[in-house]
């Protein structure tokens, strides 16, 4: 069972938005090199809310929508989908299938679904889901990069220059230092010294220093010895890549992050609660409703619950 210090969500997320490029490259070759780079691509994670929130299959760990140009001479911009999950899951195939339909759906336009599966169950690979009947057959085969299948390659990921060779590792060493607060202050110092060694860019080594930080929880007294160490590695290195004001910052944001995912998990139970009131209500609700619930703040959404008791009319309860 994960303790409730080890928190995986946001720093992928944040990794996955930073390095797509070498994310794709990492764990999809394949679909990498089918992708024109040169072009700009979109991150769409509320409208990935707005198409799958009445269609919750389970929890997710982490989950992007990106659009992309395919590289085939005409460009054409088609869409990935991307799972991180966390846990063995038995809905999680079926959620795979119901959100590449979905999203299909809305856009008109083809989509990748792809997963990453950071369980800890090597045995558990699901690649497909669908079903036939009366002559009718419907599957989505997807693409998947199981984590536990790098745990020998330890080595190999930590000489990469891939910064998801080297996220990989850290979710590896956290994994296998879960109750071990000792062998994970040497795994978070020999993770930080390979960002010494690989002489990268001052923000690369900040952002990859946050990860580390989010995913290698430690008490606060071996937390201090890391900052000691780092302090050792920059004046022997004669580097300073995080100064005194930007250990202040991250730990500020490290700590903001987390009251925003707690903050942003009530909202998000909040909007699906007062949806299921609105339906049974008035019934299914039309697209810039479930809208205009992905993209509510708090107080609105109080408010919002407040009107349903007395509004005659939907538009009346979004006073539209």
């Amino acid at each position: 069972m994960e303790s409730a210090n080890d928190r995986y969500d946001s720093p992928w997320k944040e990794a996955i938005e930073h390095y797509f490029l070498e994310f794709m490259a990492f764990y999809f070759p394949d679909a990498y090199a089918k992708i024109d780079w040169s072009k700009e691509h979109v991150f769409l994670d509320q409208e990935l809310r707005a198409v799958v929130q009445d269609a919750e299959l389970g929890t997710r760990f982490v989950d992007r929508l990106v659009r992309v140009t395919e590289l085939c001479g005409d460009e054409r911009w088609i869409y990935i989908h991307l799972e991180v999950q966390g846990t063995q899951q038995a809905e999680f195939a079926e959620r795979m299938f119901v959100y590449n339909y979905r999203i299909f759906d809305r856009y008109k336009r083809p989509v990748a679904s792809l997963a990453v599966l950071a369980d800890e169950n090597k045995q558990w690979k699901p690649t497909s889901y669908g079903f036939s009947v009366l002559g009718c057959r419907h599957t989505l085969e997807f693409p998947v990069a199981k984590l536990t299948d790098h745990e020998d390659k330890l080595d190999e990921l930590l000489a990469s220059d891939n910064a998801f060779g080297w996220i990989t590792a850290a979710h590896i060493l956290t994994k296998k230092t879960r109750t071990q607060d000792q062998e994970r202050y040497q795994a978070k110092l020999r993770l930080l010294r390979i960002l010494y060694d690989r002489h990268w860019d001052k923000q690369r080594v900040i952002n990859l220093f946050n990860v580390i930080d989010w995913l290698m929880q430690l008490p606060e007294w071996l937390n201090n010895k890391v900052w000691q160490e780092l302090e050792t590695i920059e004046e022997r290195e004669k580097v300073q890549y995080i100064t005194s004001v930007e250990r202040i910052g991250i730990a500020k944001g490290i700590a903001k992050g987390r009251v925003e995912g707690r903050v942003e998990g009530r909202v998000e139970g909040k909007s699906s609660f007062l949806k299921r009131q609105l339906e049974r209500r008035f019934g299914l609700l039309p697209l810039w409703a479930s809208e205009r619930l992905v993209s509510a703040k708090e107080e609105e959404l109080e408010a919002w619950g407040e009107s349903i008791l007395t509004a005659p009319t939907l538009e009346a309860v979004f006073r539209v």
